[in-house]
């Protein structure tokens, strides 16, 4: 499935199109993937309507990639012929140790074909050994909505048995939520979202509170991570944040939308008494290779639904209507 051109999903709400494409070859350096499932991402959101925009157009967008290793170019060591392997937004950079910075930062199915697609090419670098007790489609949103998960939990600095507050509940939020039980076992946790089912959702996994996103929660938060693409949540979260408190937002855009509600932020109310805001750029190789192992010893329970390659647009449809439990994933092989 091929992005052709930067559009409003307002006026096409069904932005990809389908195409036969030249099977990659690997090149030095790379390997050939044959895409088992791709995993559907809000930043794809972003991709189509030109927030974050391709380099080049047509792209196969798609970020949250497993499969197995088909081919292997000259130099590679690291994997073997018929390995399952994980392929996330990170699809190549400077490998120092804030590549996610990087003016060197290529994204996958965006700078560079995705997953949307029964093959793909990447540096062999940025491919991730995926642990035996995930299936594929329960490791696909692990590569993304996990991994910047956990590089978002790690920039909120909290420490076990202080508050943290989520604020929405989709793909990455119901993975936070399980990995910040398990490496904060005292701290209690509130989660943020706009529908019941949301809220639902996240008491069923452990949440010691949710209401809606401008809700007084029953404590104030030493952190807040915020995964949503809406203003609104921005300012709630640093209404309500304790002094001395961070807000983290995990998103590579924010839609405009709602962003004349910016224009009524108040100092006393939303930045003083020392509190911070921190936004997360992108993922590193070393958030993946540590948090891979880290859902597998939980293990981490990944909500997924299940959709096919050709139903791409009606799963995008899906996840910008907030219709949303867990994580969609697109199944492309027979292999899962």
């Amino acid at each position: 499935m091929v992005l052709p051109a930067v559009v409003s999903l307002d006026d096409n709400p069904s932005p990809l199109v389908a195409a036969k494409l030249p099977k990659p070859a690997a090149a030095s350096g790379e390997i050939l993937v044959r895409v088992s499932v791709c995993g559907v991402c809000h930043t794809e959101l972003d991709e189509i309507e030109g927030r974050t925009p391709p380099a080049r157009l047509p792209v196969v967008p798609g970020h949250e990639i497993v499969g197995e290793v088909a081919e292997i170019g000259d130099g590679c060591t690291r994997f073997s012929l018929g390995e399952r392997v994980g392929i996330g937004w990170i699809y190549s950079s400077s490998g120092d140790d804030d590549e996610n910075l990087s003016s060197e930062f290529r994204a996958t199915g965006r700078d560079a074909n995705g997953g949307y697609a029964e093959f793909v090419v990447v540096p062999e670098d940025y491919a991730y050994a995926i642990p035996d007790v995930f299936s594929d489609a329960e490791a696909a949103p692990l590569l993304c909505a996990g991994g910047v998960g956990y590089r978002s939990l790690r920039l909120a600095g909290i420490t076990d048995g202080q508050v943290l507050g989520l604020t929405g509940f989709g793909g990455s939020g119901h993975l936070v939520l399980q990995l910040a039980r398990h490496l904060y076992p005292r701290t209690r946790i509130f989660v943020f979202a706009r529908s019941a089912e949301e809220r639902a959702f996240a008491l069923e996994l452990g949440a010691d509170w949710a209401g809606d996103t401008t809700e007084a929660p029953p404590e104030a938060p030493h952190a807040i991570i915020d995964t949503t693409p809406a203003w609104k949540p921005v300012l709630a979260a640093l209404e309500c944040l304790r002094p001395g408190g961070r807000l983290v937002i995990n998103a590579i855009r924010k839609e405009a939308g709602d962003r004349d509600l910016m224009a009524t932020i108040r100092y006393e109310d939303h930045l003083w008494m020392e509190k911070e805001l921190k936004t997360v750029a992108n993922v590193t190789r070393r958030d993946l290779e540590e948090f891979l192992p880290i859902a597998a010893e939980i293990p981490l329970q990944v909500e997924v639904e299940i959709y096919s390659l050709k139903d791409a647009n009606r799963a995008l449809a899906a996840l910008r209507a907030g219709h949303v439990r867990g994580a969609k994933v697109l199944k492309i092989s027979a292999r899962d």
